[in-house]
């Protein structure tokens, strides 16, 4: 059979493995068991000491959902590994495969189960076989392990990429089907939609997601405020926030124990849901070969092969931004004499692998089209609705066509239907599916009671699964409209070479496990690139921006909520968009717009006691969730009222990078004036030092404990909104002088947060607090450094007295003390991405690609998601880590900081931190501030070439262009010119 290999007792069994065969007796219940996939069994005839768990708490979307670590197991008073039950399954079945007289090897399997024996062949050894924990026996063991993953090396070299994969290797591919979610499903979206496959084959169960599915809110609960105080606590609050600055100032350590009086209850805050399974099925018998599935890429299709009695199987599915639809294709070929037709086939809905999301009404809406319907709890909540159109091509005119079948149910149960395709009438058939909720940004205001109850789903439902696009009577039509959509969005506009080799005889997930920190593998880190943008792309171009998960989540109730946690999570979302030329924005903004701006104006006014503008804290819902959430000490994650602020840095850039008047005008400069208004009224003279300055109190730099005043980060990303303000201010038509005026006279007085500690460090309060062991996931006071330039491009006549090299070996020194981003309160990907980027600001290679192959090596999972626990079972998809990689990675090839004037030059650094492992490459079409796209080249760890093209109608900006230690070019763009960049 192809890409089967077999294997006898002679070549392999005898030798490599059957002296592990010794009690059959036991094997055989080992063999029974792991053959229906069942846990293995805890205890043995020899009994181990118990294993023993040491759990850890932690406090946010990177460390607040409780983990278990440190797991032991006791053999003979030693300390070793704890038993990895998965690995352990895997592997005994491997050995009991390898021990009969003749099996059919599949590379995968031996990669994938053949490499985690070293981890866990003692307890192996200890529970099933009863051998001591001998040292020269477990070294006998590591040998043959050796010589048997390097046959499964040479065995998986064998193997090719399925038929329609793409050449250029822009994609992942895997050749056995997934089993867990965040592991193994691959993604594909359109923004309104997202779903995930698994790759089945006559049966396939698609996940399915709508972006505003949501349980809470007052959807579920109409006296859901966004977990805020009552008008009528105003006066009262006031008093206790003065109470609460004053003890900090007069505090020796400047800090307070806890501000819990500010904090609210959460209330009805929800979840987003899941939305079901599509179920399909296909009416084939006998074994399948030549099975393969994989993501391309290059145009946004999944798609799964396999062979059944001599028929060629192909399940295509994509999800189009042009039709707002999802559709899944399947057909067949045999490999002589014309299409076949296909067997019988069926379609249908179910919740059952969703527990929690209440079973719909699942009715015929005509009869070819189910009509899915519910909320999304169970006696109240969101309205939901999806249409599932299933259309065929006939084998001939009087071929039957599809039917919607609806089947009698228990009393009491919501009515089911099914749709169904005949045998032998269909050669091709495809069913397309829409969905929506009632929800609406539109009315998150006053004005509508927060209500954000728009109008019911189904009217535009029914317009969408009309339109002509999906009526089509061709699926090719379907396809070629998504194909060149999300081409001229993703693929066309934007491109990037690390001199890779695409690997089209390994699957993706063989590659991610043999990668090695430091070595690197130029292929898989080129493709994570593109992975990065794939999924920003895919699920941030609806109405909401991309959330924790991007679209893509699996449960009725997600971690955090999959929520937009933003002191970190949804800035690192959108790092890459504007610098690789992804128009992908307008929804974050208008998610600001509509959810934050006007509950946030209420917050203000009750939690600050302030009237001008809007705030909000670390964790948002889709309902204006605004309040400082609670209740208790919660402080360390919820006392945040500087996301705002961080997040109109992203407005600022979208200007910056476009010069779209019209856009900022109508929306990025209300947005703006907005936060800078709150911002001004919030700083308060220093009555600790009583130095003249203006800073925050209280304030707790994002997930550290301390309450205390002046954060650094506060301070840094205050002082660029208003360099903001300040430079943004003539493009955006106000005649309000007297506002400018403010905040340049409060930003002359403010702290700017930088300040050097006792030990050489980068202050992280104002007070000198910080702890030289202390690797906190988050690099807060470096904001500056990256993604911001308060570090960066530090200016002593504007921000101190300090030199700029002196903050930049502050910076470093608090960098190296953070640590590589696994430390006891966590181990996710992005903090490691964060590290990578900062690394790289600072031109440091290797320590960049140090942390860049790390962050790959321990958090990305075998279908390349980034995995917040990667070593548990089941872990939790975070995709901060996926959409920070390419911004992360760029900043070692392209750095164009932002600057507090334009009177200072913009300085564009050309490989300013390259490592060894790209030695050539290229990019094209990267966006650089001031309306400019740049091309570069590079070879033997040089440019070769580069050019600029600025937009027309820019502001003209003074322009450097550097390379090491030398300037390039030195000018003064002018609108539409190209200008080549030579003498490298």
């Amino acid at each position: 059979m192809e890409n089967m290999v077999h294997i006898t007792e002679s070549t392999i069994g005898r030798r490599y493995a059957g002296w592990f065969i010794k009690n059959t007796e036991r094997n055989q219940r080992i063999y029974d068991v792991l053959k229906h996939h069942m846990p293995l069994p805890q205890t043995s005839k020899k009994t181990a000491s118990p294993i023993t768990a040491t759990p850890t708490s932690t406090s946010d979307a990177q460390g607040k959902v409780p983990r278990t670590g440190g797991q032991k197991v006791a053999w003979g008073g030693a300390k070793c590994p704890g038993p990895s039950y998965r690995a352990a399954q895997g592997y005994l079945y491997f050995h009991l495969l390898l021990s009969s007289r003749r099996f059919q090897f599949t590379p995968t399997v031996a990669t994938m189960k053949l490499d985690l024996l070293l981890n866990n062949v003692q307890y192996i050894m200890w529970e099933f076989y009863g051998f001591p924990y001998i040292l020269s026996v477990y070294q006998t063991i590591e040998m043959w392990a050796t010589r048997l993953l390097a046959l499964a090396q040479l065995v998986t070299l064998s193997i090719s990429a399925p038929p329609g994969f793409p050449s250029s290797g822009n994609g992942l591919w895997f050749n056995t089907t997934a089993n867990v979610w965040a592991k193994e499903w691959l993604p594909i979206g359109n923004g309104y939609l997202a779903a995930t496959v698994p790759g089945g084959t006559t049966y396939e169960a698609t996940q399915l997601n709508i972006e505003s599915l949501w349980t809470g809110g007052p959807l579920s609960d109409p006296t859901y405020n966004g977990g805020n105080k009552q008008a009528a606590d105003q006066l009262s609050t006031a008093q206790i926030m003065d109470q609460i600055r004053q003890t900090i100032f007069q505090s020796s350590t400047g800090d307070i124990d806890t501000i819990s009086q500010l904090t609210t209850d959460a209330g009805a805050y929800g979840s987003y849901a899941s939305a079901g399974y599509l179920i399909s099925r296909i009416d084939t018998a006998g074994s399948v070969s030549n099975y393969g599935r994989y993501l391309d890429l290059d145009q946004g299709i999944a798609r799964t092969i396999w062979t059944q009695t001599g028929t060629t199987y192909v399940r295509t599915t994509i999800c189009s931004h042009p039709t707002r639809a999802c559709t899944q294709h399947i057909t067949s070929t045999v490999a002589r004499g014309p299409v076949p037709s296909l067997p019988d086939l069926s379609y249908s809905f179910s919740t059952a692998q969703e527990s929690g999301l209440p079973p719909p009404n699942i009715t015929c809406l005509d009869s070819s089209t189910l009509l899915i319907r519910g909320n999304v709890e169970p006696s109240s909540g969101m309205v939901y609705e999806l249409l599932a159109r299933l259309q065929t091509v006939p084998v001939s005119n009087k071929s039957q066509t599809p039917q919607c079948v609806q089947y009698p149910v228990p009393f009491g149960s919501p009515p089911n239907a099914t749709l169904l395709v005949t045998a032998g009438t269909a050669r091709e058939a495809w069913i397309s599916w829409v969905g929506d909720t009632e929800y609406s940004m539109d009315t998150g205001n006053a004005a509508s009671d927060y209500s954000f109850r728009g109008p019911d789903p189904h009217s535009s439902l029914v317009s969408l699964i009309s339109s002509p696009s999906l009526q089509s009577t061709s699926f090719s039509s379907i396809l070629s409209e998504h194909v060149a959509d999300y081409k001229a969005g993703l693929t066309d506009k934007f491109s990037l070479s690390l001199g890779q080799t695409p690997v089209l005889n390994v699957p993706t997930n063989a590659i991610k496990n043999s990668y090695q920190i430091d070595v690197g593998n130029k292929y898989l880190e080129w493709l994570l690139f593109n992975y990065g943008r794939y999924m920003l792309f895919s699920s941030s171009r609806g109405a909401l921006p991309a959330n924790l998960q991007g679209k893509w989540a699996n449960g009725y109730s997600n971690a955090w909520s999959a929520d937009y946690h933003s002191n970190i999570n949804i800035q690192m979302n959108y790092w890459a968009a504007e610098m690789t030329n992804l128009d992908v924005t307008i929804p974050l903004f208008d998610y600001f717009e509509k959810t934050w701006a006007p509950r946030g104006a209420y917050t203000a006014q009750v939690l600050y006691n302030i009237s001008r503008g809007w705030v909000t804290h670390n964790e948002m819902n889709i309902f204006g969730h605004t309040g400082m959430k609670g209740p208790g000490d919660t402080a360390s994650w919820a006392d945040y009222p500087e996301s705002n602020a961080w997040m109109m840095i992203h407005v600022w850039d979208h200007f910056d990078f476009t010069n779209d008047v019209a856009w900022w005008k109508a929306q990025g400069w209300p947005l703006l004036k907005g936060v800078a208004s709150f911002h001004l009224d919030k700083l308060i003279p220093d009555l600790h030092f009583n130095d003249s300055t203006l800073v925050v109190s209280p304030c707790n730099s994002p997930e550290q404990p301390l309450i205390t005043f002046g954060c650094a980060h506060s301070q840094q990303l205050i002082w660029q909104l208003f360099n903001a303000i300040e430079k943004g201010f003539a493009a955006s038509g106000d005649t309000d002088t007297a506002f400018l005026a403010e905040v340049q006279a409060k930003r002359a007085k403010m702290d700017k947060g930088i300040h050097i500690g006792s030990w050489g460090q980068l202050q992280e309060w104002k007070m000198d607090r910080d702890d030289p062991s202390d690797t906190h996931r988050h690099l807060s006071h470096l904001i500056g450094l990256y993604p911001g330039y308060a570090i960066t491009g530090y200016d002593p006549a504007a921000q101190g007295t300090l030199t700029k090299q002196q903050v930049i070996d502050a910076a470093t020194i608090s960098l190296i003390h953070r640590g590589n981003g696994t430390g006891p309160d966590a181990d996710s990907g992005w903090e490691k991405a964060w590290r990578a980027a900062a690394w790289a600001q600072l031109g440091n290679a290797s320590e960049f690609y140090h942390e860049l192959s790390y962050a790959i090596n321990r958090n990305f999972g075998p279908s390349l998601f980034s995995l917040y626990d990667p070593l548990d079972s089941d872990p939790i998809f975070q995709i901060d880590a996926n959409l920070a990689y390419p911004a992360a990675l760029l900043n070692a090839l392209i750095q164009v900081p932002d600057v507090a004037s334009y009177s200072t030059p913009l300085t564009i650094t050309l490989l300013p931190a390259l490592p060894k492992q790209w030695p050539a490459g290229s990019i094209k079409g990267a966006r650089i501030r001031g309306g400019m796209t740049l091309d570069l080249e590079w070879k033997n760890g040089k440019p070769v070439g580069a050019s600029l093209t600025t937009d027309v109608n820019v502001v003209s900006r003074n322009v450097l262009v550097v390379y090491g230690s030398k300037t390039l070019a030195s000018f003064k763009t002018s609108s539409g010119v190209t200008r080549s960049i030579t003498g490298f």
